[in-house]
């Protein structure tokens, strides 16, 4: 009796362990399209043998634990590349949208506008006493302030698109934040019982995979099985079971950044907001901060530059000029406060141009009717080399920008190419290790119901011996 006691006993034990396979299996095929999913398998181990008589007997085997097959190192490889790609990304995407602001193959551009002005007091100078000609002068010089305007409104208008992305990616890193705390929670408690919380730390590394192609974070593993995780060098946004929240504010000018853009602002629980920008250098987000902060404030900054030196020069020629009436000492452009920055915000035709075409000075001398020296010396301004400590014409500096940014978002589409070939090559090593094998499950699956179907034919046997034994009795 004892001995079919023990086949009942090492039969269900192993109809158990052919249906915890089976379940798991199924697990893995339900989940094979999951992204972050780990492949599990169900490990055993040998049940306590007897002893009787001198003899020891196996008692079959039990389910240890269920194991998930994953490369820590791997996933925290990832992680850093996917930072990396993210960043690549932040920089690509609005990069372009920089370098399409002076994209002249659909329309004409600044540099066309510039050159007809200059072109505008060519006409002048050969006809000094023509309406038309000065006409053309005055749309002109409003065609070249309107362009000076669009290209400072549509950078501007690129940064404060990019200040809405980051806001609406800083709600998304926080909601990351909370789900990892809360599995922090999940995988503590499961592994404190000695259970191994496979699915909890499979979407956990999913989730730092996700957060770290939002910016660039670090993170650790305690004993407890709870991670930390660190954004920058200093703002620990995940300690346990806790978190910290970020916020995207206006804030007054700072350094490269210009006034109104936003900041980003740490705080944990109770204690007071402090500034962490400049430690969010990597991701989605860091990458478009530095396209926002650096690259298009460089272009603005050398806009301005190139609008208020051409404006500047101008005026000091137009100055000394005299108009139809014998008057002298008009700017051509109203510069506003005089200062560079905005310039290209602020340029204006002057009122006196804008209202009367006749008094734009062309002459040096007042009642000299056919004097044209002031319309040629304005002209002739095109060609000297007032910018980049004299090495440059206007039409070079402006070729100079427009070259640079070419070069940079070059630069940068090759980075995200390459960073993108880095993340999938990697994804296709972890799928190889860690992914999930229609076929292979598929075999198991068929090795694991035969074991179920000879499981069943044991401890029916074993049953029918009972019932043979009890027979007897009767």
């Amino acid at each position: 009796m004892a001995k079919i006691s023990a086949m009942l006993d090492i039969g269900k034990r192993s109809l158990m362990n052919s249906q915890n396979a089976l379940q798991t299996v199924s697990h893995n095929i339900a989940s094979k399209d999951l992204e972050g999913f780990s492949r599990q398998r169900a490990e055993f181990e040998t049940a306590p043998v007897i002893a009787e008589g001198g003899l020891r007997f196996g008692m079959g085997s039990r389910t240890k634990r269920i194991t998930r097959t994953n490369d820590e190192f791997l996933e925290k490889q990832i992680q850093r590349e996917t930072t990396k790609l993210g960043t690549s990304k932040g920089q690509a995407d609005n990069l372009q949208r920089v370098e399409n602001v002076f994209n002249e193959q659909m329309r004409k551009g600044l540099n066309q506008f510039v050159t007809d002005f200059f072109n505008a007091f060519r006409e002048l100078a050969n006809s000094p006493d023509s309406q038309a000609t000065r006409d053309l002068v005055k749309q002109t010089a409003l065609a070249v302030v309107q362009d000076f305007k669009r290209v400072n409104d549509q950078v501007k208008g690129i940064q404060h698109d990019i200040d809405r992305q980051v806001l609406a990616e800083v709600q998304m890193v926080n909601s990351m934040l909370k789900e990892i705390s809360t599995l922090n929670g999940s995988v503590a408690s499961a592994e404190f019982a000695g259970t191994p919380a496979n699915d909890e730390r499979d979407r956990r590394d999913q989730v730092l995979k996700e957060l770290g192609n939002k910016l660039n974070i670090r993170y650790s593993e305690g004993d407890s099985g709870a991670v930390s995780v660190t954004a920058g060098n200093s703002a620990v946004l995940v300690s346990g079971g806790s978190y910290a929240t970020l916020d995207a504010v206006p804030t007054e000018e700072r350094g490269a950044k210009r006034n109104g853009n936003f900041d980003i602002m740490f705080k944990y629980e109770n204690s007071p907001a402090y500034n962490i920008t400049n430690q969010i250098t990597g991701g989605t987000i860091g990458g478009a901060i530095h396209v926002r902060d650096h690259i298009a404030n460089k272009v603005l900054d050398k806009m301005d530059a190139l609008a208020h030196n051409m404006a500047t020069n101008v005026n000091n020629a137009h100055s000394r000029g005299f108009d139809k009436y014998g008057n002298t000492g008009v700017n051509f452009f109203d510069l506003a406060d005089g200062a560079v920055r905005n310039t290209t915000e602020k340029l204006r035709l002057s009122d006196t141009i804008d209202q009367d075409v006749w008094k734009i000075g062309a002459a040096a001398a007042p009642e000299a009717p056919g004097d044209n020296r002031v319309a040629n010396l304005i002209s002739s301004l095109q060609h000297e080399k007032w910018l980049g400590e004299g090495t440059a014409t206007y039409n070079d500096y402006y070729n100079g920008i427009v070259s640079e940014l070419a070069v940079e978002t070059k630069h940068v589409n090759s980075n995200y190419e390459h960073q993108t070939n880095i993340v999938e090559q990697l994804k296709n090593i972890r799928e190889n290790i860690s992914g999930v094998n229609l076929d292979e499950e598929a075999i198991r699956m068929i090795e694991y119901q035969k074991a179920f179907d000879a499981s069943a034919k044991m401890i029916k046997t074993a049953d029918e011996m009972l019932e043979t034994i009890l027979s007897l009795k009767r």
